[in-house]
C-alpha cells in the first residue's frame, strides 16, 4: 500500500528510481554508472587535461604604449614640438622562456592527469568495495532476519502445547508466560537484525541511487590466491597514484633545474617624433642572467630533489604496507574460515541435538517449559551466529579481492 500511494510521487522526482531487486553485479555496475564522487574524479581530469593544453606554450606578448623624452625643464619644457626627441612610443615584447623550462612545464601538466586519474581509479576501487560489502551486509542482514521467523513458528506450536496442557492441569499457570517471554528477547534480537537490514540499504543505496534498492540472488564465490594478487600489486590504484606522485615531484625538479638556464625576450617598438623630425624604430634582446645559483636557484633544486626523493621512499612504504595489509586480512580470512566451519559442523548441530533432546524431556515431564524454550532460542541463536560468520567470510573474499585485485563490474 504505502509503494502505491509514493509510487506516482517518486515518478515525479527526477532521477528517483523506483526499488527493485539487484543481483551482485548490477549493482555494482550501477554504482559505477551514477556515484557523484566518480562523476567529480572524471570532472577533475578533464580540468587537467584542459590546463595541459595551455602548458609549455610561449606567454601572451607585452604591449606598451609611452611618451619618451618629454621635456620638463629648460626652454622646451613641456612641449610637444620643441624638444626632437620627444615622441609618442608603441612597442611589442614576447618573452622566450627557455625550452627546458617549457618542457618541464608540459611534462609536470601530464603528470597532474596523471594523478587525476589515478584518483579517479582510487576512488572507483572504493565504489566498488563499499558496494559490494553494502550489498553482502543486506543480503546476509536480511537471511538472519528470516532466520528468527523459524523461532516464532516453534513458538507458536509451544503456546498450542501449554494451552493443552494448561486444560488439562499438568501445566503450572506461570507457564503460559514462558512463550511471550522468550518472544520477547526473539524480537530485541529482530529489532538489532532490522537495523543492519536498514544500514546496509542505505549504504547501498548511498551507490546504487536507488533508495529502496534491495538484493536479488546469492552472492558471488569469489576464490582467494595470494600469488595472483601479489603479482598484480604494482598495478593497484593507490600505487598507481604514488607512482604519479613520483612523476610529478620529478616534474617539479626538473622545473626547478630550467631555472638556471637563461630566458630571454624579444622587443620591438615605434616612436612618432613631430613630423619636422624623423620617426624611429627600435629593436631589441633581453636576457635573464641567473649568475647567483648558489643562493637561489640551487637550494630551491636541492628541496625538489628532496621532495621526489620523498614521493619514490613514500611509494616503497605504500607497497610494504599493502603486503603487510594482505597477509593480515589472509589472517582474518582464514580464522573467519574455521570459525564458520566449527560453526556449521559442531555448534549448530549441537543446538538442534540439544533442541531435541530437551523437547523430547519436556514431552515426557522430565523438563520444565522454560528450559526447553531456552534450548530452542539458543538454537536461533546459533544459526543466525553461523550466518553472521558466512558474512564476514563473504566479506573477507570481497574485501581482498577488491582492495588487492582488479575486480570490475
Amino acid at each position: 500500500m504505502r509503494m502505491i500511494i509514493l509510487a506516482p510521487l517518486l515518478a515525479t522526482i527526477p532521477g528517483v528510481v523506483l526499488a527493485e531487486p539487484l543481483s551482485f553485479g548490477v549493482a555494482l555496475q550501477r554504482a559505477a554508472r551514477g556515484a557523484p564522487s566518480l562523476q567529480a574524479s572524471a570532472s577533475g581530469i578533464d580540468a587537467a587535461r584542459s590546463v595541459a593544453v595551455a602548458a609549455g606554450r610561449l606567454p601572451d606578448p607585452t604591449l606598451s604604449i609611452g611618451i619618451d623624452n618629454f621635456p620638463v625643464s629648460g626652454p622646451p619644457a613641456f612641449s610637444f614640438t620643441r624638444e626632437s626627441m620627444t615622441m609618442t612610443r608603441i612597442g611589442v615584447e614576447q618573452a622566450f622562456p627557455n625550452p627546458a623550462k617549457r618542457r618541464a612545464q608540459r611534462e609536470r601538466a601530464q603528470a597532474d592527469i596523471g594523478i587525476a586519474e589515478a584518483g579517479l581509479e582510487v576512488e572507483a576501487q572504493n565504489v566498488r568495495l563499499e558496494t559490494a560489502l553494502a550489498w553482502v551486509d543486506l543480503y546476509y542482514a536480511k537471511r538472519q532476519l528470516a532466520q528468527l521467523q523459524v523461532l516464532d513458528q516453534s513458538l507458536g506450536d509451544l503456546e498450542a502445547t501449554v494451552s493443552a496442557r494448561l486444560a488439562s492441569g499438568s501445566a503450572r499457570p506461570s507457564a503460559a508466560l514462558e512463550p511471550d517471554q522468550l518472544r520477547a528477547a526473539a524480537n530485541d534480537r529482530r529489532s538489532e537484525l532490522t537495523a543492519d537490514v536498514a544500514k546496509a540499504q542505505a549504504k547501498l543505496a548511498r551507490f546504487t541511487g536507488d533508495p529502496l534498492a534491495d538484493v536479488l540472488d546469492d552472492p558471488p564465490i569469489l576464490e582467494i590466491d595470494r600469488a595472483r594478487l601479489m603479482a598484480g600489486l604494482a598495478s593497484l590504484p593507490s600505487l598507481q597514484a604514488l607512482d604519479a606522485g613520483i612523476g610529478a615531484a620529478n616534474a617539479e625538479t626538473e622545473l626547478a633545474r630550467a631555472d638556471k638556464r637563461p630566458d630571454w625576450r624579444v622587443s620591438t617598438s615605434y616612436g612618432r617624433r613631430d613630423p619636422a623630425y624623423g620617426d624611429m624604430a627600435s629593436v631589441g634582446i633581453s636576457i635573464d642572467l641567473p649568475l647567483f645559483t648558489k643562493r637561489r636557484q640551487t637550494p630551491r633544486i636541492a628541496a625538489r630533489a628532496s621532495e621526489a626523493e620523498r614521493a619514490r621512499l613514500l611509494r616503497v612504504a605504500g607497497e610494504r604496507e599493502l603486503v603487510a595489509a594482505l597477509d593480515g586480512d589472509l589472517a582474518d580470512h582464514a580464522m573467519h574460515h574455521q570459525r564458520l566451519m566449527n560453526a556449521r559442523n559442531t555448534l549448530v548441530p549441537l543446538a538442534k541435538r540439544r533442541v531435541e533432546l530437551d523437547m523430547a524431556s519436556y514431552a515426557a515431564g522430565k523438563l520444565d517449559l522454560g528450559s526447553a524454550l531456552l534450548s530452542s532460542l539458543a538454537l536461533a541463536e546459533a544459526e543466525v551466529d553461523a550466518l553472521a560468520r558466512e558474512a564476514e567470510v563473504a566479506r573477507d573474499a570481497i574485501r581482498i579481492n577488491f582492495t588487492y585485485g582488479e575486480m570490475r563490474p
